[in-house]
């Protein structure tokens, strides 16, 4: 009997590069792994439902959800996870020294409902005091002009978003100090090059992000990943066969990190970050499936809430297909 075909668009991570290498078999299935940007696989699929299985943001999913015919259905992998406090870039000349002072100003995100800012604008009010509605903010290309909410937002006017002129990009626009501050994914050009007043709000941004896994034991996640759901429910069986294979490429990762033969990173001290990390965080410090991440993902289907993005709290079971939420036991 003939595997089913598959296509994936997924990033080239090290924890997915056993699937794109093939290394790694997926039970019933032949996959192409189609190696592309986030920006580019997440247009792609949302827009066009291009492909079968796709790497997907999950604030841009979580919202998928409320259509009147949800077109995805996601398995709990998280190929991208981030601490977002070194993401908070401020104007030189804004004033912003410290995060209170982020209220009553302009603030850039290139989507309101992207999921770095959500983060971002969450942890500012959980753990700053710093109100999600205290501010105006500014959306569009970070380094294009042009781009536009990849998803119709539909916000209680306690929230206050538009979009920026056609002809600017944010990292223009906070270099110049016509915005105070930006949220991003990216660092935006006018940080990177150097040579201008953008800084971040977080110099010691490291310090910060442990204090607040520290307290929270949160390790933000970015992105999951999402099957078509005309594929799944046509093969439901494929949620656990790419929960499996997914699970089985990261578990390469984990033991690589510790090969002491020869560096599979050009990290010189990788053995060592590898061992404080776990000394934090644990063994499995990325973890995938429900179980382990339910505070994570609690917590931001809050924000989603708050933010006036999610019609209702989601809980974390009811987006994931069940059959990728528990497997059998000998």
């Amino acid at each position: 009997m003939p595997k089913l075909r598959l296509s994936l668009a997924c990033s080239n991570y090290d924890r997915t590069r056993a699937l794109l290498e093939e290394r790694v078999p997926i039970d019933g299935v032949e996959l192409t792994y189609l190696n592309l940007s986030v920006e580019e696989t997440f247009f792609r699929m949302l827009r066009h439902r291009e492909f079968d299985v796709a790497e997907m943001s999950l604030s841009s999913y979580t919202l998928s959800l409320f259509r009147d015919n949800p077109p995805f259905i996601a398995i709990p992998i998280f190929p991208s996870r981030f601490f977002r406090h070194s993401c908070i870039y401020v104007h030189a000349g804004s004033g912003i020294c410290e995060p209170k002072d982020l209220i009553g100003k302009r603030i850039g995100n290139p989507e309101y409902q992207m999921t770095a800012p959500v983060w971002i604008r969450g942890i500012l009010s959980d753990e700053f005091g710093v109100p999600v509605s205290g501010a105006m903010y500014l959306s569009g290309g970070e380094e294009e002009p042009g781009r536009p909410e990849k998803l119709a937002l539909s916000l209680p006017p306690i929230f206050r978003v538009e979009a920026i002129p056609a002809t600017k990009t944010l990292s223009q626009m906070i270099a110049s100090g016509e915005i105070d501050a930006l949220y991003t994914a990216r660092a935006p050009s006018t940080f990177t090059n150097g040579s201008g007043p953008v800084r971040r709000l977080f110099a010691n941004y490291a310090e910060v992000e442990h204090a607040y896994y520290q307290k929270t034991r949160i390790f933000p996640i970015m992105h999951t990943v999402v099957i078509r759901r005309d594929v799944y429910e046509k093969h439901p069986w494929v949620a656990q066969s790419l929960f499996k294979a997914f699970l089985a490429a990261q578990r390469e990762v984990y033991k690589d990190l510790h090969d002491s033969a020869a560096l599979k990173l050009m990290l010189p001290w990788l053995l060592w970050h590898t061992e404080e990390t776990e000394k934090v965080m644990g063994r499995d410090f990325w973890p995938y499936g429900l179980e382990q991440n339910e505070h994570t993902l609690s917590t931001f289907l809050r924000y989603s809430y708050e933010q006036g993005l999610s019609k209702r709290q989601l809980t974390p079971r009811e987006i994931f297909a069940p059959e990728s939420l528990e497997s059998f036991k000998v």
